[in-house]
């Protein structure tokens, strides 16, 4: 169990394997978590890529040549709390999961900023499915991501989002990320051939631009998504949709739609892995939703791994994240990858050691690119 969850859906695998469970009455309190940190060093080459290029020395090195930090990586620390039931013939679930970041560029200013990612209750059964209503993970995205192997790392150690936040894995160079949205959501029994359907209404999002200034915001119309998703054997396929229509804050702006189409596959037998997946649309965003406007963008996430010995998995990942559109919003870029080889060492049945190296690459519509290696060196514990 605990080897699946080590690249699986961790968050959800904390709670089951690893976390505490507590007795009261009819109710099982359920308290897990991970801390982790991570030594990164960076070196950048080149600074003429205008937009989210995260191999520039902007966002890659933030504003240096080259750059060092100790901080978290891909995942923030957390504390997931939760508490389950079986009431009137319906299993029942609320959890609250809190998420704080370990690096800042002062030694004395105060560290006390709070992600609440996860706030949510769920009911359901065998029979009739589960339906889920409060703050959660989109349901776009969640298997590229959290079957990442770079969870356990940092992937591209992007120190402009490093320092204050995490470490960015694949996001923006291989898929975009899937955010945390105020949602109510179903999801089926497992129908023949390991056959599922997850159907979420969001609270729709404004923008969230970075280069540009905000040109869309949210109105009537909620965010949707979806995703099927069939098991068979050893392998597993899913095809998910995103959809949200962004009106234009000024007069002569572009409607914006947000469509987001997703295809991937995951095979797991013995010690090999393999992973796939292709995201593809307008709007949906280089890191997250609609953060260059209407542009078009493909991202493309590829992963193999190999479990050495009982201790130590390798693996190999390469993520492309490419604009269609050369707009304001961009900035100039066309196109972000990444490649990470990493090393996860499993010391015991909590601690996790990692070695990463990786290359970030960045290129402009324009011609210029830039190039930046990067290393990750640390661990995370999981309670």
């Amino acid at each position: 169990m605990k080897k699946i969850c080590a690249f699986g859906a961790l968050a959800a695998c904390m709670q089951s394997a690893l976390a505490v469970d507590i007795k009261a009455g009819d109710w099982t309190l359920n308290v897990g978590g991970n801390v982790n940190a991570y030594y990164t060093f960076v070196d950048c080459d080149g600074g003429e890529v205008g937009g989210l290029a995260l191999a520039g020395q902007a966002l890659g090195c933030a504003g240096k040549d080259r750059r060092t930090t100790v901080g978290n990586g891909l995942l923030p620390s957390a504390l997931v709390t939760s508490a389950t039931s079986n009431k009137g013939g319906y299993d029942v679930k609320a959890l609250i999961g809190i998420y704080v970041h370990a690096a800042t560029d002062s030694a004395i200013a105060q560290n006390s900023e709070v992600d609440v990612r996860q706030a949510y209750f769920s009911f359901g059964n065998a029979a009739l499915g589960t339906f889920k209503l409060g703050r959660d993970n989109g349901i776009f995205g969640a298997n590229a991501i959290l079957n990442d192997m770079t969870l356990m790392g940092a992937g591209a150690p992007v120190q402009a989002t490093q320092r204050g936040r995490v470490a960015l894995g694949h996001i923006g160079a291989g898929y975009a990320y899937f955010g945390q949205y105020g949602q109510i959501t179903y999801t089926s029994p497992q129908l023949d051939h390991g056959l599922g359907v997850d159907i979420g209404i969001m609270s729709p999002v404004d923008d969230t631009p970075i280069i540009a200034g905000s040109a869309y915001s949210a109105d009537s119309t909620p965010q949707f998504q979806a995703q099927v998703t069939m098991k068979l054997g050893d392998i597993k396929g899913w095809l998910g949709a995103k959809t949200q229509r962004l009106d234009p804050d000024a007069p002569g702006t572009p409607d914006l739609t947000l469509r987001g189409i997703e295809a991937g596959v995951l095979y797991v037998s013995g010690p090999v892995g393999i992973l796939f997946n292709v995201q593809r649309g307008r709007g949906l965003g280089m890191l997250a939703d609609a953060d260059q406007g209407r542009v078009r963008t493909t991202h493309v996430f590829a992963q193999g791994t190999y479990q050495l010995s009982q201790q130590l998995k390798l693996g190999l990942s390469h993520g492309h994240s490419k604009n269609a559109d050369d707009t304001i919003g961009t900035g100039g870029l066309k196109s972000n990858s990444n490649v990470t080889a990493g090393a996860y060492y499993a010391l015991n049945d909590a601690i996790t050691l990692v070695a990463e190296g990786s290359q970030t690459r960045s290129k402009a519509f324009a011609g210029p690119r830039d190039k930046m290696n990067g290393i990750a060196l640390g661990g995370i514990i999981h309670f």
